[in-house]
């Protein structure tokens, strides 16, 4: 059963947050990855966007086992 958001603790909120954070910021790394051209730029681009990947998957598996409904949308490079 999922949730209910009226009747979140202020931990499942503050993990909700966190959720959108990490997704704009992977979105945002994704972003700055097809605009760069310089090597060291580029290397640092998949750096961010593997950073963000691996939180933006743990936040999911915490949200997933306090059972709350988390809306996820698939972020992609390809177009």
């Amino acid at each position: 059963m999922k949730k209910n958001k009226s009747f979140m603790t202020y931990e499942e909120k503050y993990l909700l947050s966190e959720l959108e954070q990490t997704r704009n910021a992977l979105a945002a790394a994704y972003s700055n990855f097809e605009y760069v051209t310089d090597p060291d730029l580029i290397d640092s681009c998949i750096y961010q966007v593997n950073s963000a990947q691996k939180r933006y998957k743990f936040l999911l598996e915490r949200a997933r086992e306090a059972n709350l409904e988390v809306k996820c949308e698939i972020i992609s490079i390809d177009k």
